[in-house]
């Protein structure tokens, strides 16, 4: 089967690990033939090309910048996207027939490759969702509930639900969300499609741990809870800084927030203002040293802002899992991201602003070993169970096979 996949995030090679890459790397080592189109910002100065890999073709096609720009830049380049990976695809993959083309959320304008890539090839067509676009943008007050702007990306969601002949929602709350909000979607066409990815193997060492420990200035005796991934409004950091603060009388707690966004400047400030004496602040490292650093912490934090009306699950949550790390998730109340920590008994769901409740699940952590270690194992277990790679991989295969 030769696969086309859109994508906004940047793919260099198959080698790097994400919920993406992984999922490639398991079509192309089935077998398949993996195309991949992914953007290259106007920041890196490189001209569109493509490049071939063993069973990959990559193509990064020259766009505006998309990450860390202004939101006037990056609303133009996400509609522009569009046409730009269009002409490209007509350019560098003319002669090839795809059987299935594979894409996520964001961005919410590829119908129109889409319905062209089916149309010339009878593909199937299969949605990753990943984000539920524009909603997510009002509830973060960064776009006005019914303005113009509003009216024509709901239109453009609209358009890609349709031209998908499958849509993969990331968990129960997602399927329920999109169906109830999008009522000419029948049951048939969407599915749970999780977050997944091919697990590895890390070994435990308490001399690697101690290391980790000295080089990052983390207290020796101290339980480590770690904040791992984006920071920016939609992860409500805030609650994260307040709950610094209230637990600064536990001597046998530390917290580390690590990662990159709009938001860490702010607090970047904040740390040097309070200088907390138990949290520490670290820009986002390589995958392999970040890896190394979750391996030398104890427990893995989730934050999302407490205004969220569609149920985000967020794809850190299977970093924390690999490393056999219980989870405490403070999030809205509407994501079951923190129900489907409670009831694999690896960890707890806080309401986001709840800091008894918060306090309550960082005690939990600590005053029973027993227990901690029980879930710890589970951990590990929920993502054997449902969220590797394989998984996902076989949902959208049966699909296509099917047809």
């Amino acid at each position: 089967m030769k696969l086309l996949f859109l994508t906004m995030v940047k793919i260099n090679s198959l080698n790097e690990r994400g919920i993406y890459t992984d999922l490639l790397r398991k079509f192309r080592d089935e077998g398949h033939e993996v195309y991949i189109v992914s953007p290259s910002e106007r920041r890196e100065k490189l001209k569109t090309a493509i490049k071939e890999q063993t069973g990959v073709s990559i193509l990064n096609v020259k766009t505006f910048n998309l990450q860390k720009t202004n939101i006037i830049e990056k609303g133009i380049g996400t509609l522009a996207m569009e046409y730009q990976y269009l002409s490209a695809i007509r350019k560098y993959f003319s002669t090839i027939k795809f059987d299935l083309v594979l894409y996520s959320t964001p961005p919410i304008t590829f119908s129109k490759v889409i319905s062209y890539i089916k149309k010339r090839d009878g593909a199937f067509s299969y949605l990753l969702l990943k984000d539920i676009f524009p909603q997510n943008a009002i509830d973060m007050k960064m776009m006005k509930n019914g303005s113009q702007l509003h009216k024509l990306f709901l239109k453009k969601e609209r358009r890609l639900y349709e031209v998908s002949d499958t849509i993969g929602c990331m968990s129960e709350a997602n399927k329920k969300f999109i169906l109830r909000h999008n009522p000419e979607i029948c049951n048939s066409k969407v599915e749970i499609n999780p977050n997944t990815i091919q697990p590895i193997i890390f070994e435990e060492s308490a001399t690697r741990k101690a290391q980790m420990h000295a080089k990052f200035n983390i207290p020796t005796a101290a339980k480590v809870f770690i904040y791992g991934g984006n920071i920016g409004i939609p992860q409500g950091i805030d609650f994260l800084l307040e709950t610094i603060v209230a637990a600064k009388e536990l001597p046998e707690v530390y917290f580390i927030v690590i990662g990159t966004g709009t938001e860490f400047g702010r607090i970047s400030d904040w740390f040097k203002t309070i200088k907390p004496q138990n949290a520490s602040l670290l820009p986002g490292l390589p995958k392999n040293e970040y890896d190394q650093l979750l391996m030398a912490c104890d427990v893995g934090l989730i934050f999302l802002n407490k205004d969220f009306t569609i149920p985000n699950f967020p794809s850190r949550l299977l970093s924390y899992l690999e490393c056999k790390m219980p989870v405490i998730a403070a999030t809205d109340p509407n994501t079951d991201i923190g129900d489907v920590i409670e009831n694999a008994g690896c960890g707890f769901r806080v309401i986001s602003g709840d800091m008894d409740a918060m306090l309550g699940a960082i005690s939990g952590m600590v005053t029973n070993a027993d227990n901690f270690q029980k879930m710890r194992e589970n951990a590990l277990l929920l993502l054997h169970d449902d969220y590797k790679v394989e998984r996902s991989y076989d949902l959208i295969v049966n699909k296509v096979g099917n047809v």
